[in-house]
């Protein structure tokens, strides 16, 4: 079992940047590609961006494409999302995601171990 605790969400305006970090209870986390979706109020869940198992791979959504940046530290079990330039419409809870294997991907049916997600405001 892989648990997940995101953290740094809050209460920011548009244009502050925000850093959100995923710690991974077990060092399987290594081995496994890693993503972040978000749930905006009377939305589904989207997916925003994915890492794959060492961190050289990266994939985007196209609406965060250039403020948003996925990384993941291994030492530490972290995975992380930094987000710049947010905007009002950046506003939902957002997850992190353990897939089962390690290349990264779009779809959520590919992962397996979910967090229990934090939210981010964004207000204008």
């Amino acid at each position: 079992q892989v648990q997940l605790v995101e953290s740094g969400g809050g209460l920011v305006q548009a244009g502050d940047s925000l850093r959100l970090s995923c710690a991974a209870s077990r060092r399987t986390f290594s081995d496994r590609a890693m993503g972040w979706f978000r749930q905006a109020p009377g939305k589904e869940r989207e997916f925003v961006a994915a890492i794959n198992w060492s961190g050289r791979n990266t994939y985007y959504i196209d609406s965060v494409k250039g403020r948003f940046t996925i990384s993941r530290d291994s030492a530490k079990n972290t995975m992380y999302l930094q987000i710049n330039s947010l905007k009002p419409e950046d506003t939902a809870v957002y997850y992190c995601a353990a897939a089962s294997g390690g290349g990264r991907s779009a779809l959520e049916a590919t992962y397996e171990y979910w967090g229990q997600g934090i939210q981010v405001t964004v207000s204008s």
